[in-house]
């Protein structure tokens, strides 16, 4: 959201009175920002590090790797199972942890926060509901769950194996040539037969950042819930739930400037009330007897046995580092990069992009490859160069397919990424076209 700043110059029709003008958005100092990330002081290969791989992982500030060394080595302890100071300590920064990503989300409570693993996790958390679930959360033959083409194939299996074990019809959108969901198809696809529409909010490998308003919008008409997966978004863009739409997003630490082993499922808080258990165990319980279980309240209710205690507190700490940066200075930030990637890789001869060739509407993530030379090929070269890029088809082997392509190799940006990073991605790519002619 813009702040404003109150100037008093008068202007046309005023007598010098406080006018609220829009204020400049916030800028991040890069130089400071990259100060953060011990590892950037790498060299590999006797280059210096370039990492254009933050669409895989990010890589970890200070603050984060201070704030799990300082959880080890002085407040270890399980959470909810003791009286004595570690263990209070612990649940204390475990639920504080909780409250901090709620807030960076705009969730109306911490409660509606469950921690998983990773997003993997969290969306096959809610494919479970819908197998095991009633009422909402119940889908058999004739019921009908879709999705998209432009799917990581962790929004895509979930959904066919619950299709598969409930006789329920998989759909999707298609991708236009352009890189952009192809929503012409909305209102055939989305119909009184759907249960839950599930895809991407930003697009892991072509970059493409997806509009939610009319497909949140057709789901209620029809009574369907809405899940978006968000593990590339809520990293770069301010993200509020409220401003969605959805009943449920999932998102990932350590693409966040976090730990890994950390994810987070978001959902409205009467769903999750209604949602049968995933797994069970330790702390998920209200009561247990030989005969039968009841089970405690969301967000518990879905975290059974020793949760990733350290890991939730390393990303209470990378959400206070992103807060601290301001997303919508990160979010300029990247507008401003793939801009100009946009530019400096259009000069590349035989290079094709797969996404969007526009930066409206596009996040800094560029998969790309180059005529006749294989992206595995391309990574080992800029390796050799200090870049490190991804190779393969990113877990999405249906976006590579429908543009008939094996692979791909994928450069993806960050809050310390640099113009003079992008640059030397270019130079990199005349010495894979020079090695192999």
């Amino acid at each position: 959201m813009a702040t404003v700043e109150q100037s008093r110059l008068p202007g046309p029709g005023t007598s010098g009175v406080a006018v609220a003008l829009p204020a400049e958005p916030r800028r991040l100092d890069v130089a400071r920002v990259r100060a953060d990330f011990p590892i950037l002081d790498r060299e590999v290969n006797g280059h210096p590090l370039v990492y254009l791989d933050s669409g895989n992982t990010s890589q970890k500030p200070r603050p984060v790797l201070d704030a799990l060394t300082e959880h080890y080595t002085r407040h270890n302890g399980n959470v909810a199972r003791a009286v004595h100071t570690l263990g209070t300590e612990a649940t204390e920064a475990y639920e504080g942890a909780r409250a901090k990503v709620a807030a960076f989300v705009g969730a109306a409570s911490p409660a509606e926060i469950v921690f998983t693993k990773n997003s993997t996790e969290a969306i096959n958390l809610v494919a479970n509901a819908f197998r095991n679930g009633t009422g909402r959360f119940r889908v058999g033959p004739g019921d009908e769950v879709v999705i998209s083409e432009m799917e990581h194939h962790s929004n895509i299996v979930p959904w066919q194996l619950l299709c598969d074990r409930t006789g329920a019809t998989l759909r999707w959108f298609g991708i236009t040539a352009e890189g952009r969901l192809d929503e012409s198809t909305l209102d055939d696809l989305v119909t009184n037969r759907t249960k839950i529409v599930s895809y991407v909010h930003m697009s892991n490998i072509l970059g493409t950042v997806n509009p939610t308003a009319r497909i949140a919008a057709r789901a209620r008409e029809v009574g369907a819930l809405v899940m978006l997966d968000c593990s590339q978004s809520v990293p770069h863009l301010p993200v509020d739930v409220a401003e969605l739409g959805a009943d449920f997003i999932a998102f990932t630490g350590h693409k966040m400037c976090g730990p890994t082993g950390i994810g987070v499922l978001w959902g409205r808080s009467e769903l999750l009330a209604e949602m049968p258990p995933f797994l069970g165990g330790g702390s998920m319980i209200e009561t247990v007897t030989m005969e039968r279980t009841t089970y405690a309240a969301p967000p518990v209710r879905f975290e059974a046995g020793t949760p990733p205690i350290a890991q939730a507190v390393g990303l209470g700490a990378a959400v206070d580092y992103l807060t601290g940066l301001g997303m919508d200075a990160v979010r300029r930030h990247e507008e401003e990069l793939t801009a100009y990637a946009l530019d400096a890789l259009a000069t590349v001869p035989t290079l094709r992009l797969f996404g969007p060739a526009t930066p409206v509407g596009r996040g800094g993530i560029f998969s790309f490859g180059l005529t006749g030379i294989h992206p595995h090929d391309i990574g080992q070269v800029l390796d050799a160069h200090g870049i490190a890029v991804r190779v393969g088809h990113h877990c999405a082997r249906p976006v590579c397919a429908r543009y008939g392509v094996p692979a791909t190799t994928r450069a993806s940006f960050y809050v310390h990424t640099t113009t003079a990073e992008i640059d030397a991605l270019v130079r990199g790519l005349d010495q894979v076209r020079k090695v192999f002619g």
